[in-house]
């Protein structure tokens, strides 16, 4: 089947929706509120699900390339001591979010994204075959046809993200009571750092001096993490709450389908929100290229992306809410600590 697109959205699922669609002969047009691309982001685990949809796409030189093996990590307690190693048994690579959106909208012809475009609401949009909501955890084409949804979720966190000079000593990620701190390497020699923790532990004004924020929420921890809070380059510093959005009982609504974080925005915790934008967009524009007519690919769509992006939602959640939890935290700590050693046995030489 070929038709017309709109993509409202020109993120990771909006690109690589497109790029999906272009190949299989449809019209299409991809509108985004922001004046042009983004010149500055932090890096993205690629996951195999992930890494599958960018071969398909045809973006497997960024996958072999442009992007990096995260061989493994630790988890540690505020004082340095490590509870938990962790060795991938999937290869899971790095790309820098800059790159892939470069990438994905490399190649697409002329015209086809418009920049500085936003569209207002469901009633802004003009005639396509087929709408692909790909418009973020803010989604508007959301609130107005997916009522039940609702608004976006509070998760009662701030998350800061930004760079530190310096490669990083280690891929980490250390968990306190209603904090997390967490480092991972940059292809370009730098350092990733995301910071999450409960709300009331910064005040409104903080927010507008991250670093000295840092500063004090992360206070007495290990010299891993004093030390990379003082590397932070401020320019790069990004902070807000943390939101996620209730799974949806159904991803379309007539032509209107949701993608991306539209659909599924979760808690940052298991790393996977980028990595299902690509498996949607792949799932989408396969159906949509294969089906008979858009109703049947939007069914067909919905039954193969929705159950588990929605188990995904309530995973990343859980793990946001035991990483920072407030109480609790010593049996948290013993659990992990007694997993990691489980783990690291069965790795070991013999074992069976």
């Amino acid at each position: 089947m070929r038709g017309r697109a709109l993509i409202v959205g020109g993120g990771i699922a909006g690109l690589a929706t497109a790029r999906g669609l272009l190949a299989g002969g449809w019209d299409v047009e991809v509108r985004e509120r922001a004046d042009g691309p983004p010149t500055s982001g932090w890096t993205l685990g690629m996951w195999p699900q992930a890494l599958a949809a960018l071969e398909e796409l045809g973006l497997g030189d960024l996958v072999r390339t442009g992007s990096a093996v995260a061989a493994g990590g630790e988890l540690r307690r505020p004082d340095g001591r490590v509870l938990v190693r962790v060795t991938p048994r999937t290869a899971v690579r790095l790309v820098e979010r800059t790159a892939l959106l470069a990438a994905l909208a490399d190649g697409l012809p002329d015209g086809v994204v418009r920049w500085g475009a936003p569209v207002a609401g469901a009633a802004d949009l003009p005639a396509a075959d087929v709408v692909v909501a790909a418009d973020g955890v803010g989604s508007v084409l959301r609130r107005d046809l997916f009522p039940a949804v609702g608004r976006p979720r509070a998760l009662g966190t701030i998350a800061v993200r930004g760079v530190a000079a310096g490669p990083a000593t280690a891929l980490a990620e250390t968990w306190g009571p209603g904090r997390v701190f967490g480092t991972t390497a940059r292809l370009d020699g730098r350092t990733n750092v995301y910071a999450c923790f409960r709300s009331d532990l910064a005040g409104p004004a903080e927010l507008a001096s991250p670093k000295e924020l840092l500063r004090r929420v992360y206070a007495g921890w290990h010299r891993g993490v004093v030390d990379t809070v003082e590397d932070l380059e401020e320019a790069t510093l990004d902070a807000r709450p943390l939101l996620d959005v209730r799974p949806p009982a159904h991803t379309s609504s007539g032509r209107t389908v949701l993608v991306g974080d539209a659909a599924h925005a979760m808690a940052p915790h298991l790393g996977r929100g980028a990595c299902e934008s690509l498996v949607d967009a792949v799932a989408l524009a396969r159906q949509l290229r294969g089906a008979p007519d858009v109703a049947s690919a939007l069914a067909a769509y919905d039954a193969e992306r929705r159950r588990p992006a929605a188990r995904l939602v309530r995973a990343s959640r859980l793990v946001h809410d035991v990483s920072t939890a407030r109480r609790l935290t010593g049996p948290r700590d013993l659990l992990l600590g007694a997993v990691g050693r489980v783990a690291a046995a069965r790795r070991a030489p013999g074992a069976d």
